[in-house]
Formats: structure tokens, sequence, C-alpha cells
């Protein structure tokens, strides 16, 4: 019996064929590459979206430009970096992402030109499409300084002369800002908000692992050390309630109702909001279910 082939199948296969790179999907899975200054960081400003993303199946690195080794009123710095990169290492596997930290000593970063090649070998290697930063107006120095080294990096991440052992990028990546409250010189502008509400105990769950902060350093230099519960378990509880207060939607309602709709958007309790730097490939209404495929 003489079987037809319909002009449909005739179509799909001479597409198949003909697709450039990228258009199915092994090929579109999303690079994420988080950068904060600290551990914890990523967690406490992206964990929640991260998630959305390793959820998905995308590709998600965390990444610390220091090693954390400063900030601790009793363990010594060495001490402090064994702890802090175990706890990152754990932290990430609470979501199934790989977490980095570069090896500089906290409170020690600037923004030299030997760092930035640092950085451009990060994002090169991590073949990185969306790259979150910090904004570089900020209280702490190595906070500034990371955002600034991601700025500096952004183009010259292109450029095959530059690093020229690592690939260079095809395309300049999309830079976004993590949310901050601060407003000298600019105030931060979300241009993309994520309802986390689903996700939001994942997120603390990210937070809890990183004990050398959330538990000692962090409570030890707000003077509230003896508040500090004893068991893991009250110890959760304690943390999440001071920490959710901070993931708050309500600053970010309006972009919310905006993005989600006015039923949904009101209803949100928890959300993380990003702002384009505009370095690199910009963030639109086109392209922002490519990026943040999870909206619905």
């Amino acid at each position: 019996m003489r079987q037809t082939i319909s002009i449909f199948t005739i179509l799909f296969v001479f597409t198949l064929f003909s697709a450039p790179a990228g258009m199915y999907a092994q090929d579109d899975k999303l690079n994420i590459l988080v950068i904060g200054a600290h551990p914890d960081d990523p967690d406490i400003k992206v964990g929640g979206t991260a998630y959305k993303w390793a959820q998905q199946g995308h590709n998600v690195v965390l990444v610390s430009v220091t090693n954390g080794n400063a900030g601790h009123h009793e363990l010594s710095a060495d001490q402090l970096e064994r702890a802090r990169r175990e706890e990152s290492r754990r932290a990430g596997e609470v979501i199934g992402a790989k977490y980095v930290i570069l090896d500089i000593d906290d409170g020690t970063l600037m923004p030299t030109y030997e760092n930035r090649l640092k950085i451009i070998r990060l994002i090169r290697e991590h073949r990185a499409d969306v790259v979150i930063t910090h904004r570089p107006y900020d209280y702490h120095p190595d906070h500034r300084y990371t955002g600034q080294l991601v700025l500096d990096a952004a183009y010259m991440v292109t450029v095959p002369t530059i690093v020229p052992h690592i690939p260079h990028l095809d395309r300049n990546p999309m830079f976004l800002y993590m949310s901050d409250r601060f407003t000298q010189p600019i105030e931060f502008k979300p241009d993309v908000c994520v309802d986390i509400d689903d996700v939001v105990e994942k997120k603390l769950d990210m937070i809890h692992e990183h004990t050398s902060q959330m538990y000692e350093w962090l409570p030890f230099n707000q003077g509230i050390l003896d508040q500090v519960p004893e068991g893991d378990r009250e110890r959760r509880e304690w943390m999440g309630e001071r920490r959710r207060r901070g993931f708050s939607a309500e600053p970010y309602r309006d972009k919310l109702i905006e993005l989600y709709g006015r039923q949904r958007g009101t209803r949100i309790n928890y959300a993380e909001c990003f702002q384009d730097s505009e370095y690199g490939v910009r963030l639109t209404e086109e392209n922002m279910k490519r990026y943040f495929p999870f909206f619905d």
C-alpha cells in the first residue's frame, strides 16, 4: 500500500533541518549568572527567581565575588572562609544551582583591571545570557565595586583580544540590577517583578544554610545575638519571620499589577524585582517572556 506524505510533514522536516541554532528546546536553555559581592547576596536578592529558572531546567550559577572571610566576631579569616564556602554550597544545592566563590578577600574588593578580567572570564566560561548584579550605589564598598566590575566587563566579553584564551561571546548578555532601597544618586526603578509567593519558603531555606551570617555575625553586629534560638527549627522560624518583611511586594505593587493584572497583582505578598541596566541586550515587553519564561 502506497503511503502518502502530507505537505505538512514535508514542511516540518524542512523546518527542522533548516532552523537556526537555538530554536529548539535543547538549545533554548538560559544561562543565568547571579553575581553578588558576598556569599548569601545572590540568595537574598534573587533566590526565589533563581529557583523558578532552575525548576524549568535553565542553568543557574550563583557567584560571590569575595570569599566572605571578614564578617565575623569570633572565627578567624581562614575558618570563616571555609565555613562560608560550605554554607554556600549547601544553599545552592537547595535549588539545584552551582555556587561559585572567587578568591578575593572580603572587604578588600577594588574595581581593578585584574578583577575586571576575572569577571570577564566568569561570564564567558558560563556563556551567560542573563547577568544579575548589584547597582553601583550601595552602603557596602564590595557591593558597589561588584556592580561596577560587572558593568566594566559588559561589552568586553565580546572582544576576542581580551582574555583571548577563553572564547568570546557572540552577543553581549542582558545585564540586570538587583533591587535596593537607596535613592542617591538614583533610586531603583523596577522593569520586571517576579511573584515569589510560591517559592519564598525555598528561598528562606537557602538563606537558612548561611549559619555564620544569619545566626552569628549579623545578630552580633545588630546587637540581638541573645535573641537567636538554639534549635535548628526554631532558628529557621525566627529568621523567616524577620526576613520575609524584606521581600514584601508592597513597594512594587504598581509594577506587579502591570505585569500580572489587577486581580493577581494586588494579592501578591512577596516579589523580587530587577532593573534593566541599559548594558547589553535590553529587556523589552517583547523578550520578557523569553528571559522570564515562568510568567503566565
